[in-house]
């Protein structure tokens, strides 16, 4: 348990310093987001057996790297680009690469670099406040992760998918709900009356449905990269973070919050 919270503790810095440095070096965002995006596409495609199509592999890991570079129709050549480079190497190593092999291999890199790159999207459509935006969009996956792990490990009696997740119990989800609720409202509170010294208003009801309905949205991404885990029976994605296992067993929860958040945001502003 030390070495999960030590490996939180340093993830919680790296974001604070993307986000204090962001007004001198905004690409910082944008390269995190990057990296995190071709690893956690390298990790699933590991998993899934997918590294030894090297002619689909390695392609697709550039396009995951690019995606969060992409403004505008970028994102659109980026695509149009990495389509017609894995056909070309599907029909060139007909007999090493199955169609199979390319929709999977295709399915992941639009799902977690474009999932991904919806914080990068928030921290525009956040405007000055963006990068709040960004925080609360990556602490709505985490804080119902630190939730869920501490009610479940202290409380947990009752299982909640024990045939996708053993350890995941409703005692774990509802102490979830409840931290990702509080971490919300009291980030809005820290936002607004500490380092705004209320010279800006935080919309409260916006940051408590990020944080109820974000937890569920965090415990079916959860769930659902614990599924792949079990269909390629393996227990980690990786061991790039001690305590926590790979990149997607941290981001997992992170690829379907952002986009929420990205949603919410977009008809219900946090700031202002």
């Amino acid at each position: 348990m030390k070495q999960r919270v030590l490996s939180g503790a340093i993830l919680t810095v790296f974001l604070a310093a993307i986000i204090l440095f962001d007004k001198t070096f905004p690409l910082a965002l944008n390269i995190a987001v990057a990296i995190i995006a071709a690893m956690a596409v390298f990790e699933l495609g590991k998993a899934l057996g997918l590294e030894r199509k090297r002619a689909i592999f390695w392609p697709s890991l550039v396009a995951a790297a690019a995606v969060p570079f992409c403004v505008g129709r970028d994102l659109f050549l980026v695509y149009a680009l990495y389509t017609f480079v894995i056909c070309c190497c599907m029909l060139a190593c007909h007999k090493e690469v199955s169609f199979k092999d390319v929709f999977v291999q295709y399915s992941m890199v639009v799902l977690i670099p474009c999932a991904l790159h919806s914080l990068v999207l928030l921290r525009e459509l956040g405007g000055g406040h963006g990068m709040f935006c960004v925080l609360i969009a990556v602490f709505s996956a985490w804080a119902a992760d630190v939730g869920a792990f501490f009610a479940g490990t202290f409380f947990g009696r009752h299982k909640l998918c024990p045939e996708i997740s053993p350890k995941k119990t409703v005692e774990g989800a509802v102490g979830g709900l409840v931290l990702n609720v509080l971490t919300a409202v009291l980030c809005g509170v820290f936002f607004q009356r500490v380092y705004h010294l209320g010279q800006v208003q935080v919309n409260y009801l916006a940051l408590f449905l990020i944080g109820f309905l974000g937890a569920f949205v965090s415990i079916v991404g959860d769930l659902s990269f614990s599924l792949i885990k079990r269909s390629c029976h393996i227990k980690d994605f990786g061991q790039v973070i001690p305590g926590h296992g790979g990149i997607l067993d941290r981001f997992d929860s992170v690829i379907f919050t952002a986009p929420f958040v990205y949603l919410l945001v977009s008809f219900l502003p946090i700031v202002g």
